[in-house]
């Protein structure tokens, strides 16, 4: 078995062991706590702005490791440090639940680089998904604004944002590889 085989294995297990406490998460509660989040990340967690991620119908095992990690600042935003800093652990469940659970959005994307971002996406999949809804720990990419998309692969590629995997599979991408898959996964 191969490092990436493992990495997957390991993925799996803790996803699941992690979605646990999510599950008992109150959308409720989430939906109050979520009014400041309204303003960049749009009324339901669909944002207008290609700024910032759409957050509905994320998976609440990623929507909570984010959240963490911002607030324990292994994520760089100064924004979202400071929206972090007072949640707790309970707060940060509810707030995955409430978004987890609201209806997503299309982006939409350009249809041509669309149509060359599919013939890439299947290395995408394994990990986010068959139709990209995402996996647990891996993020939702259908129906992200493909800016957002971009400038998160571009991040990986740099490294200024860390992501065991997508360090490797980003290494060997071109920028235009970066706006078709962006212009794919949005479009869905």
């Amino acid at each position: 078995m191969n490092s990436l085989q493992q990495s997957l294995i390991l993925s799996s297990f803790l996803a699941v062991f992690f979605t646990l406490p999510v599950l008992a998460a109150d959308s409720a509660a989430g939906e109050q706590k979520a009014s400041s989040c309204v303003s960049c990340h749009g009324q339901n967690g669909n944002s207008s702005s290609a700024q910032w991620p759409n957050l509905a119908a994320q998976q609440p095992t990623y929507l909570v490791n984010q959240l963490k990690t911002f607030k324990a600042g292994d994520r760089i935003n100064i924004m979202m440090q400071s929206m972090t800093a007072n949640l707790s652990n309970e707060d940060i469940n509810n707030l995955a639940a409430y978004f987890s659970s609201q209806k997503p959005a299309k982006a939409g994307g350009d249809p041509a680089l669309a149509k060359a971002g599919e013939a890439k996406a299947a290395m995408c999949l394994g990990c986010h998904g068959s139709t990209a809804q995402g996996n647990g720990q891996f993020p939702r990419l259908a129906g992200q604004h493909p800016k957002y998309l971009e400038q998160q692969l571009k991040a990986f590629k740099e490294g200024s944002r860390k992501g065991g995997p997508m360090q490797a599979i980003t290494a060997n991408l071109s920028e235009a590889d970066f706006k078709a898959l962006a212009a794919y996964f949005g479009s869905l």
